[in-house]
């Protein structure tokens, strides 16, 4: 089956770059192209690609924001960012609000064929790089530094909420609600959801509802 896709970035040489790797091997067809955020979003919509190409760092409204848009919107598409940068502030954010995978620029190009195929089934695609950064932050976690966005998921599943229901509160994707999980667990010392709402409860992070 042929895996459709959308490539969004800002620099029209990428996009061209990008378009020909794609446009040359008959595993993949390219539907079109975006310039920016808001582009990708309409565009997203519009054709329902299997795999959107995205870039973080663009004008208007960057990939965060689109990749979170689109999430919110149900819009079954799967996000893979590629993308130059690979620091904490760009990673997370992007993981946070709903992409599948997360590769850089330099990747070899039958690497990127690989990522692309795995995004389309929905699995998880992390560069070397940004694997070995996600876990070196899970080894050596800050205890009780649970961000804003881990203690609500944690909050709905104190109060019974499945991964599924919890991603549709928050308009996240499951998957994202599962990392979100794994973190709280490696901050909070715990192996499981019964024990990190018990510990966040005993530890105040969670106060129980009256």
């Amino acid at each position: 089956m042929t895996i459709t896709l959308l490539i969004v970035d800002d620099h029209p040489v990428v996009r061209d770059g990008l378009r020909g790797i794609f446009s040359g091997d008959g595993r993949f067809e390219v539907l079109g192209e975006a310039a920016n955020g808001a582009e990708a979003i309409t565009l997203t919509q519009a054709h329902r690609p299997d795999v959107v190409l995205m870039d973080l760092r663009m004008p208007e409204v960057d990939g965060v924001t689109a990749i979170a848009e689109l999430a919110r919107r149900g819009v079954p598409s799967r996000i893979l960012v590629l993308t130059t940068y690979d620091t904490d502030s760009d990673v997370l954010p992007a993981i946070e609000a709903g992409a599948t995978g997360y590769l850089l620029k330099d990747a070899p190009r039958e690497e990127l064929f690989r990522a692309v195929e795995a995004a389309a089934r929905g699995q998880a695609v992390l560069s070397p790089a940004v694997a070995t950064r996600l876990m070196g932050q899970m080894r050596a976690p800050s205890p009780d530094s649970l961000s804003q966005r881990e203690l609500e998921v944690l909050g709905l599943i104190a109060r019974g909420s499945t991964n599924k229901e919890a991603a549709a509160a928050l308009f996240i994707s499951e998957a994202t609600v599962k990392t979100h999980l794994l973190h709280v667990y490696a901050k909070l010392g715990v192996n499981d959801r019964a024990a990190a709402v018990a510990v966040a409860f005993e530890r105040g992070l969670l106060t129980p509802r009256r």
